[in-house]
């Protein structure tokens, strides 16, 4: 170990001690996403005072504890049984314990198992007790250096394939406001080649390995993503963190009006069904405002129909038989 733990635990004592922590509650504690250091004392100083720690993944969160001098029982909570092991965690607040709950990094409940254990808990009256800390998403916020934001819209992962995640692309091109995505190295590639075609105009901050030894952050109009990650075949690993930018109204409003992907499925509605329900059944589909589609309708419209003039026109022009 490179700390000495007791030290450290004294420390997190002298910091947060003085703060009441009620028997009988849970506490959702944020964890590193990566470098070890990002604990909070008070993080440590909860860890070291509950009864048992409920895990994500009883190794991950084991490797913590022992990093930090601190043996408690661990529980295991993960998607696959966190209804039937919340009630575990019931039982032990209704006994008086206290019990942390950590997922196996950053943040409980975003994109991470948490929350159906948090309402549970909360639903049977006991308290939860959040212990903020480390979030990829807010780090990567913090590193985008978006101008034009107001607040952003957390995405978390898109849909791994079929129709949802087309839906989900096309909800992502039509929406102006700053977005977080999240996306795990196998989709990586994928994912810059579909934000390539749906939004390529659109900045995008990508951070990968966040507070590890080879994090990595770049800003790329989305177009250029997909060559900068093919350059070095490293890029490709670890755990990513994506945001979308916002838009300036008046840059919100054109892309709105012809993102690439909705514009793909307004275009063959257009020739099959009259303007207004072609708008209508696009603006159902993927939330694009009515009105940004219903300019760009027309547009399309009096594209098409140029294009029969002048075809026609050629037609009347050329000699029988040429």
């Amino acid at each position: 170990m490179n700390i000495d733990a007791t030290l450290l635990r004294q420390a997190a004592a002298a910091a947060a001690g003085s703060q009441q922590y009620p028997a009988g509650a849970l506490y959702v504690v944020a964890t590193p996403i990566g470098n070890l250091a990002d604990i909070t004392l008070r993080a440590l100083h909860v860890l070291g005072l509950v009864d048992a720690v409920a895990c994500e993944d009883t190794r991950v969160t084991g490797g913590l504890l022992r990093h930090l001098g601190l043996d408690k029982p661990l529980l295991p909570l993960h998607q696959h049984n966190e209804r039937a092991a919340a009630q575990g965690v019931i039982a032990r607040l209704a006994a008086g314990e206290r019990v942390a709950y950590a997922s196996d990094a950053g943040t409980p409940a975003v994109s991470d198992p948490g929350a159906v254990l948090v309402a549970a808990v909360a639903e049977a009256g006991y308290r939860v007790l959040p212990l903020p800390g480390a979030s990829s998403a807010t780090a990567a916020l913090s590193a985008a250096g978006d101008t034009v934001a107001q607040g952003y819209t957390f995405v978390g992962f898109l849909p791994a394939k079929g129709g949802e995640r087309r839906a989900a692309l096309q909800a992502l091109a039509a929406d102006a406001r700053c977005q977080v995505l999240f996306e795990a190295p196998h989709r990586i590639a994928t994912l810059a080649r579909e934000l390539a075609e749906a939004l390529p105009q659109r900045p995008v901050t990508l951070a990968r390995e966040l507070t590890k030894q080879f994090e990595t952050i770049v800003t790329r109009p989305a177009a250029a993503l997909p060559a900068w990650l093919a350059e070095d075949a490293h890029r490709e690993r670890g755990e990513f963190v994506l945001v979308l930018h916002a838009l300036a109204a008046a840059d919100g409003e054109a892309e709105a009006a012809v993102p690439a992907a909705v514009e793909k499925l307004l275009a063959p509605l257009l020739q099959a069904l009259p303007l207004k329900q072609a708008v209508a059944l696009t603006a159902e589909a993927t939330g694009t405002p009515r009105n940004a589609l219903y300019q760009r309708a027309l547009a399309l419209r009096d594209e098409a129909e140029g294009e029969d003039v002048a075809d026609n026109g050629t037609d009347a022009a050329t000699p029988p038989g040429a």
